[in-house]
């Protein structure tokens, strides 16, 4: 027997579709593409600037003389870079800033004070100082009952400070006494 059934108007559903993979996205993969290019721009860069500054700077090798009878032999001859000597300027009162340090203070009532004062001296300028040169530095204490006070410290090796403390005498405990770089000669080199 056959099935008299008649067929339904419409197809059967079809199976369901599997999902679509997910769409990926290619913003990581440009900039990371990106990024490595202009590294690698930099770097090719750098290595043109090296190649050609060692290129400019260096002499030829030539071939040496022959050696112990080793004929059809060449030495290379390179001569050793030398430093360019370091360059100093001239030192200035305004490349140094200075302080007095009260060292010590005797006061006498209304007959002012006895007071041992110190330079505290730094460097501002730019630049590095000669090692080589002692500087005179002259400075100007004013605050003294007589006038202003002149004393001279010695730089050395950049950072050795020699001076003799000075003694002023002030009119009374109250007294500001300050400070002025007025020179800085050489002394040699």
């Amino acid at each position: 027997m056959t099935d008299t059934t008649p067929p339904p108007g419409f197809p059967p559903p079809l199976p369901p579709a599997p999902p679509a993979p997910p769409k990926k996205n290619r913003t990581h993969l440009i900039i990371i593409g990106a990024a490595a290019a202009v590294i690698a721009a930099v770097v090719a860069t750098g290595i043109v600037v090296v190649q050609a500054g060692n290129n400019d700077s260096k002499p030829a090798a030539t071939p040496g003389p022959s050696l112990y009878g080793m004929e059809g032999t060449a030495a290379a001859v390179t001569e050793p870079e030398l430093e360019p000597e370091p360059t100093y300027a001239a030192l200035t009162p305004a490349d140094f800033t200075i302080e007095l340090r009260t060292t010590k203070r005797q006061c006498f009532g209304s007959a002012g004070c006895n007071v041992t004062v110190e330079p505290n001296l730094t460097y501002v300028g730019i630049g590095d100082i000669d090692p080589s040169v002692v500087y005179s530095i002259t400075y100007e204490i004013r605050g003294d009952e007589s006038g202003p006070v002149i004393a001279t410290a010695e730089l050395s090796n950049e950072t050795s400070l020699n001076y003799t403390p000075s003694l002023i005498s002030t009119v009374s405990a109250g007294t500001k006494v300050s400070v002025t770089i007025t020179d800085v000669v050489p002394q040699g080199g």
